[in-house]
């Protein structure tokens, strides 16, 4: 099987010191016999300054800055954040950071600040205008509201990542410029909604992901996800397409490497 490109990934979470020792050999492993590329999203501050050190470390990794919505609601003084974020961003190529992300809504939890997400998710936009980055979209339960707001910066693209929307707003996303990824939510039992979206989504728009350590795919559902296991991704992916799964394996490389210019 052909080297696969995990576009989207949490190498420093905590997850694997406690359940591996750490991530250097695993890393060195799977960029010997795996993947090629890996981008090691930050959710905050503190750990995109995490991931643009990981990536000087790896050849084939790429780095990614910004505040998840879930990161958000737990800091305290969000414009002091959104200025780390900024300053990050200056020579950002330099520093193999190639979008501004995870940044979004999540509507999942009943205590959410709507309010609060909202506003970070729009200055962090307006971030990814002003610098021409791409943007990583999280969007849990909050479809509406993330395709409003996307929608308000004609300018901006990126990816939807972990895709949980309609096939309908996927077609709508591809028009608008955007790609969508896939995680091994695609091969739940349960997911008949995302692999109706895979189908509707053209070859040249597809990205496909980890969210690792989460979202392990059948036959390793709950259990420690890494980029290695991204293989049954890509065999449930190409079986909606219709294609083989080095054909996917290949077209989904070279779209990450389209979307984050490598």
């Amino acid at each position: 099987m052909e080297k696969m490109f995990d576009s989207h990934a949490h190498y420093y979470d905590d997850r694997f010191t406690r359940e591996t020792g750490g991530t250097d050999a695993l890393l060195q492993s799977l960029f010997a016999t795996d993947v090629c590329g890996i981008i090691n999203i930050g959710t905050d501050p503190e750990n995109s300054r995490l991931v643009v050190r990981e990536a000087a470390k790896w050849q084939g990794m790429y780095a990614t800055v910004g505040i998840h919505p879930g990161d958000g609601q737990r800091l305290a003084d969000i414009d002091t954040a959104l200025s780390e974020i900024k300053e990050m961003l200056d020579g950002a190529r330099e520093k193999k950071i190639v979008a501004l992300g995870e940044i979004g809504l999540d509507y999942h939890y009943d205590d959410t600040d709507r309010e609060k997400q909202a506003y970070f998710f729009e200055k962090q936009l307006e971030l990814a205008e002003k610098y021409g980055m791409p943007v990583v979209i999280h969007d849990r339960e909050a479809h509406g509201d993330c395709f409003d707001a996307v929608c308000r910066h004609p300018n901006v693209t990126g990816v939807f990542h972990s895709y949980s929307g309609s096939a309908e707003m996927a077609r709508d996303l591809v028009r608008r410029g955007w790609y969508i990824s896939f995680s091994g939510v695609v091969t739940f039992k349960n997911a008949p909604k995302v692999r109706e979206a895979v189908a509707a989504t053209p070859l040249d728009r597809i990205l496909i992901e980890t969210d690792a350590p989460y979202l392990a795919p059948v036959p390793h559902r709950g259990k420690l996800n890494h980029s290695g296991l991204m293989r049954y991704t890509a065999e449930a992916v190409a079986v909606v397409k219709g294609i083989t799964t080095d054909e996917l394996v290949r077209a989904t490389r070279e779209n990450a490497k389209c979307l984050f210019k490598i």
